[in-house]
């Protein structure tokens, strides 16, 4: 635990920091925020910052990935909108894992709210967990529907990267990131974490006879 307060204390300081000191503009909050996000994200889906000498739980363990998929995945949504009950209950299940429940929870709301955004992203993830962290065709379908219906945003590409890179799909991941990077302005806050992303993979594709 102490080790995820360490992470979050940082990404607080370097928001504060931004506010006060570099006079981010309040339209600025949620972009700079969802920056950060995305390295935590990352951390959270492939790092261990919180693991102990012997292993946890699994029940632990899927909980704590949970709660952080939710948590990355509303960075990218203002908060003071009103989110649909489904989405809420939703992430309800997620946070505790239950990842099944929480995709058919939001497969039903999908049915009356079929170009929620949000909701697709949630539904994507959802599967993906749910799969032990495999993109699944039922979770690349829904990450493409919500990537559809907005292209501007960055989270169906920066997720599926990041779910394919932890599964070992090296190269498939880098083809998520690199359609991002593609599609971000060159003002966007995450294009930096991108590019360095991106430059660590084609590090390991060149070391690595086997991915070339």
């Amino acid at each position: 635990m102490g080790g995820w307060i360490a992470v979050l204390a940082l990404a607080l300081a370097a928001f504060a920091l931004a506010i006060s000191l570099l006079r981010l503009p309040r339209q600025g909050y949620a972009l700079f925020a969802a920056a950060l996000l995305f390295g935590l994200a990352g951390y959270a889906w492939q790092g261990s910052p919180g693991q102990p000498a012997s292993p946890k739980a699994p029940a632990a363990d899927i909980a704590q990935s949970g709660e952080a998929m939710v948590d990355a995945r509303r960075a990218l949504f203002d908060e003071t909108r009103p989110k649909p009950d489904y989405l809420m209950l939703s992430d309800g299940f997620a946070r505790r894992g239950q990842f099944d429940e929480a995709a058919g929870m939001l497969r039903r709301g999908l049915n009356d709210n079929p170009d929620h955004l949000e909701g697709w992203l949630a539904l994507a993830m959802a599967l993906t967990g749910h799969a032990d962290g495999y993109v699944t065709p039922a979770a690349e379908f829904a990450y493409g529907k919500a990537r559809a219906i907005d292209p501007a945003n960055p989270g169906p590409d920066f997720f599926l990267g990041t779910a394919l890179l932890q599964t070992g799909q090296v190269r498939d991941a880098r083809a998520a990131w690199a359609r991002l990077l593609e599609r971000s302005p060159d003002e966007a806050p995450w294009r930096g974490e991108i590019e360095m992303r991106l430059a660590r993979l084609d590090q390991m594709i060149a070391d690595a006879p086997m991915l070339q």
